[in-house]
């Protein structure tokens, strides 16, 4: 992927988009970067939009993104490469938006579950990976789904917290 670079992030507005306007560019843990880049968005976010707001958001930037991941990732020939950090900042407004309001300490309980579901791909996130490999729509919506999945799993076992 040595065509990563700035000159690739402004080429089409899809990658821009998709490595998540310069947070997948990253030598070192892109997907992180995308995650602190989307718990620092959502904080700035909340202070513009209503709840209902974030919510169309979220939607609409699924929507862009699967537009955004699917171009990108057919421009670089990879099917999921991992300067693609859109899931992630989607998948973890999507997390912040359901546990909100909250404190800090539980923001960063959210993202440190949330980067180990993503990385580690335990059962349903792995199963959600494999599930809609491939270049075209059906692999820019598996690029997103897995991160999907990873955001459910965070949100159970935060769901389990409270309960117990």
């Amino acid at each position: 992927m040595s065509m990563l670079n700035q000159q690739f992030l402004k080429a089409h507005p899809a990658h821009l988009i998709a490595l998540g306007f310069g947070a997948g560019l990253s030598r070192l843990g892109a997907g992180t970067v995308g995650t602190l880049w989307a718990w620092a968005s959502f904080l700035v976010i909340q202070l513009w939009l209503s709840p209902m707001e974030i919510g169309l958001l979220i939607g609409a930037s699924t929507l862009i993104g699967w537009w955004a991941c699917t171009l990108t990732a057919r421009h670089l020939g990879v099917v999921d490469p991992g300067a693609i950090v859109w899931d992630e900042i989607v998948a973890f407004w999507l997390v912040l938006w359901l546990i909100t309001p909250c404190g800090w300490l539980a923001q960063f309980a959210a993202f440190v579950l949330f980067r180990y579901f993503d990385i580690a791909k335990p059962g349903p996130v792995r199963w959600a990976d494999q599930a809609f490999k491939g270049f075209g729509w059906r692999g820019g919506w598996g690029i997103l789904f897995d991160d999907f999945v990873a955001a459910f799993c965070t949100l159970l076992v935060i769901a389990l917290w409270r309960v117990i």
